[in-house]
């Protein structure tokens, strides 16, 4: 087995429990942007990731990191954190949290729609992405997530789960080099 497959096997229950409570709580929502928000955390600083998923640091320091970066949180969200501190599961908190926005996206029918793109994107220009997005799949909403590659020259990168559509000047050049061969 991968480490990716015991991952998703140790994400799937825990992402699961957090979907079940936040329904209960009706809190779907609130707890979709908590996650965002401990992932973005966890993306910009690859220390606070090592120290969480440290086994030799002691229970009671992790749940102070937690209390210390989840203050403006649910506390429901927060004893959430906790327990998998309890379960010895918060090595998996980035699989578990993004496991349960996959969840709340088919909760919510959304698609995530990964754009690369050459230079920043107008608000304008990602309406467009939307709607086209929103043609292409028959989706509710579109969550867009863009990264930045300059070496596409112009133009744009859509993915959406296996589609992929390449409306890069890159792409499109190397197209060209291909018909002319």
């Amino acid at each position: 087995m991968s480490a990716t497959t015991i991952s998703l096997e140790i994400a799937d229950p825990y992402a699961q429990a957090l979907m079940a409570l936040a329904q209960d709580q009706n809190l779907e929502d609130q707890f979709g942007e908590s996650a965002q928000e401990i992932l973005d955390l966890l993306s910009a600083s690859e220390e606070l990731d090592r120290f969480l998923s440290n086994p030799l640091v002691a229970e009671e320091s992790k749940k102070g990191v937690l209390e210390q970066i989840s203050t403006d949180l649910n506390p429901l969200f927060k004893n959430f954190l906790k327990l998998l501190v309890d379960k010895g599961r918060i090595g998996f908190i980035a699989p578990i949290l993004k496991r349960y926005q996959e969840l709340l996206r088919q909760l919510r029918r959304t698609v995530l729609a990964e754009v690369t793109a050459a230079v920043e994107l107008s608000e304008a220009q990602q309406d467009q992405i939307r709607q086209k997005v929103v043609a292409m799949t028959d989706a509710q909403h579109v969550d867009l997530a863009v990264t930045i590659d300059p070496t596409l020259l112009g133009g744009v990168i859509i993915k959406v789960g296996s589609q992929v559509v390449d409306a890069s000047l890159r792409g499109q050049l190397r197209r060209l080099s291909m018909q002319l061969i």
